[in-house]
Formats: structure tokens, C-alpha cells, sequence
């Protein structure tokens, strides 16, 4: 089976970052962002995903954090729709339910090739960490956006803003391992013949 891996270099006024991304992985991560929490985040999906994922990435975090977490999003995105080639042979898509202590996330994927997110997180505070939690559903629709995907996200549950940020995070990269994974055939999974 051909390896389904991408390489990204990104360098704009705002963030210089590289990327690397091999969806049949161990779910090894190396993120550093400068940003804790979207580090945390990021090692999550990686590692349930089973992912393995190494991204460097130095931004003007002096302005604030948006730039870093929009252009990590935007090029995991954009290698996620490159070592996914024509998406054929794949299941297409996934959705998944991730605990974590009082905190309940729903995620369902589709490799649609069109991109649409609503994420629906239901958090409270300010900040976890450095990141700005409005940066969390930013992250996710950055995501989909360059990934080519449609992604609905929700947290029914939880009192704790990092458990469902976290629980999230879980709950896509485990819809994302269902919806990548190889079904054995050759083909593209839709009646069109094509996914865009």
C-alpha cells in the first residue's frame, strides 16, 4: 500500500511553520506551537487519530494567539487533504462519542471533499491556557476548511471548560481514524464517482 503522508512548509508575515503528517501511524506527536493548550489539543488528535504528526511553528503570539492556531489548523488541513490523494479505498466517513469525567463531545466526519464545520462547544471561559477559547471552534473550522471535510461537532455535556475542549478533540480524531481508514477496495465511496 502507498504511504498516505504529507509534508507542509508554510511562511507568511505571521507564522513560519512545517508540518508533517502520516495518517497509517502510532499516533506519535511532536507539537510545538507556542501555544500549551493547542499543543495539547493537537497531541490528542494525533494520538487518537493514530496519527503521527510533527509541526513547529513560531507565530507573532505577541499580537495574540489567533495567527499560530488558525495557520497550524490550516496546514494540518491542507496535509490531512494531501495524503488523502483522491480518497479512494476509504471508509469516508466516521463519527464518534469521547468522554472525558463529566464532559461529553460528539463528532461526525465526512471526506466530502466540500468543506463545512458547525461547532457547537458551549464554553465559558476567556482563555485555557494561552489559547483563546474562541480559537478552539476557530481550530476546528480552520480544519475542515483546508481539509476538505464536513465536521459537526458538539459537547452535550460538561462543566469543565478544558474537559470539553479536550473531549472534542478526542471525539474528531477518533471520527477521523473511522472515516480514513482503508476499506480494501480501489474506489472513490461516492455515487458521483469523485468527492469534491
Amino acid at each position: 500500500m502507498e504511504p498516505r503522508t504529507a509534508k507542509l512548509e508554510r511562511k507568511t508575515g505571521e507564522t513560519d511553520l512545517a508540518l508533517e503528517l502520516s495518517l497509517d501511524g502510532e499516533g506519535t506527536a511532536d507539537v510545538a506551537t507556542g501555544i500549551g493548550f493547542l499543543d495539547h489539543l493537537l497531541t490528542a488528535l494525533a494520538r487518537h487519530a493514530r496519527f503521527d504528526l510533527r509541526l513547529r511553528c513560531t507565530g507573532d503570539l505577541h499580537v495574540d494567539d489567533h495567527h499560530t492556531a488558525e495557520d497550524c489548523a490550516l496546514a494540518l488541513g491542507a496535509a490531512l487533504d494531501r495524503a488523502l490523494g483522491e480518497r479512494r479505498g476509504i471508509a469516508r466517513f466516521g463519527w464518534a462519542y469521547a468522554p472525558l469525567d463529566e464532559a461529553l463531545a460528539r463528532a461526525v466526519v465526512d471526506l466530502s471533499g466540500r468543506p463545512y464545520a458547525r461547532v457547537e462547544l458551549g464554553l465559558t471561559r476567556d482563555r485555557l491556557g494561552t489559547l483563546a477559547c474562541e480559537n478552539v471552534a476557530h481550530v476546528l473550522q480552520s480544519l475542515a476548511l483546508a481539509g476538505r471535510l464536513t465536521l459537526h461537532v458538539e459537547v452535550p455535556a460538561g462543566a469543565n471548560d478544558h474537559h470539553r475542549a479536550e473531549a472534542v478533540f478526542k471525539a474528531v480524531a477518533l471520527a477521523l481514524r473511522a472515516a480514513v481508514a482503508r476499506d480494501g477496495s480501489d474506489t472513490v465511496p461516492s455515487t458521483k464517482g469523485v468527492l469534491v
